[in-house]
C-alpha cells in the first residue's frame, strides 16, 4: 500500500513549534522573538504565541531581563536517555549565568564522579570587580564545603559513616562534626546549604543539589563569593533561588520521579 504524503493533513502549529525548537537548539545564544520571527519568516504575533506555549510547557526558557528565549530543561524529559553530560551542561548554562548576574557571584556546576569526588564542569562569572578564580576540571572531595553538606543531606550515610569521611577532609577552619551535622540537617530541611569561611577563609559558598530519579544527588549548583559581600538576607535569597532551579532540574532529569521539595517535606 502506498501512502500519498502530499495528501496528508499536517498540523501547521506543531510544525512551526518544532521549527522554533530546531532554531533555538542551533542558536549559540538566547534570541528575541523579533529575530526568531524574522529568521523563520513567521508572523510576529504567531511566533510570540508559540513561544509562550513552549515556555509554559518548560521546553523553552524566557529570560525576563534580556527578553530572550533559549532551550529549556523540559526537553530533558522528552529526550532523557539520549542526552549526555555535555547536553546537561549546556541546558544549565543559562541558569548559571542568571545566578551570577543576579547575585554578583561566581556560579558553578559540579558533577558527581567516582571515589566520592565531584568535578567542576561549568561556571559563570559576574561583572563584579573581585571574582573567585576556579578552573573547569577542578576536583573536590564530595562532602566538602556547602555542596558537601548537600551531598550528605541527601545521602544514605549514617552519622558514624559521615564522621569517618569528614575527618579526612582539609579545611582552612573546619567546623566541629556536631556543627556540620546541624548544617546537613539545615540543608535537608531547606534544600540548600551554606559554608561561611570554613572551607576557605573569607569565602562563602551556597549550594543546592540536583537529584536523580532515585533521589540520589548527582550534581550541585554552587554560588561562590567574598564573605563580606553577603548579608543573612542575601544568602537566604540566593539559597532559595538555587533551590528553585535545582528542583526544576531534578524534575527534568528524573522524568518527574524525584523531587527535591518532596524530600524536604518528609
Amino acid at each position: 500500500m502506498t501512502i500519498n504524503t502530499q495528501s496528508e493533513k499536517l498540523v501547521g502549529a506543531l510544525s512551526s513549534g518544532l521549527a522554533i525548537l530546531r532554531y533555538l537548539v542551533s542558536s549559540p545564544e538566547p534570541v528575541g522573538v523579533t529575530r526568531i520571527a524574522k529568521d523563520l519568516s513567521f508572523n510576529s504575533s504567531t511566533c510570540f504565541n508559540l513561544l509562550k506555549t513552549l515556555v509554559h510547557e518548560r521546553i523553552v526558557r524566557f529570560d525576563e531581563t534580556t527578553k530572550t528565549y533559549s532551550i529549556g530543561l523540559g526537553v530533558v524529559q522528552l529526550a532523557k536517555g539520549t542526552l549526555d553530560a555535555a547536553s546537561y551542561v549546556r541546558l544549565l548554562r543559562p541558569h548559571l549565568q542568571e545566578i551570577a548576574v543576579r547575585h554578583r557571584v561566581t556560579s558553578t556546576l559540579w558533577h558527581r564522579i567516582a571515589d566520592e569526588r565531584v568535578v567542576l564542569v561549568d561556571l559563570a562569572d559576574s561583572e563584579s570587580t573581585i571574582r573567585i578564580h576556579m578552573s573547569i576540571g577542578q576536583r573536590l572531595p564530595m562532602y566538602i564545603a556547602a555542596l558537601g553538606r548537600c551531598m550528605a543531606a541527601f545521602s544514605s550515610l549514617d552519622s558514624r559513616e559521615l564522621r569517618s569521611r569528614i575527618s579526612k577532609l582539609r579545611w582552612d577552619d573546619g567546623p566541629s562534626f556536631e556543627t556540620y551535622l546541624k548544617e546537613v540537617q539545615f540543608a535537608r530541611t531547606h534544600g540548600y546549604a551554606v559554608d561561611h569561611s570554613h572551607y576557605v577563609k573569607g569565602i562563602t559558598t551556597v549550594s543546592s543539589p540536583i537529584l536523580d530519579e532515585t533521589g540520589v544527588p548527582i550534581m550541585a549548583i554552587s554560588a561562590v563569593g567574598i564573605s563580606a559581600q553577603f548579608s543573612d538576607t542575601s544568602i537566604q535569597a540566593l539559597g532559595e533561588d538555587l533551590r528553585h532551579r535545582c528542583e526544576e532540574t531534578t524534575q527534568a532529569l528524573s522524568g518527574g520521579k524525584a523531587s527535591l521539595l518532596n524530600v524536604i517535606k518528609e
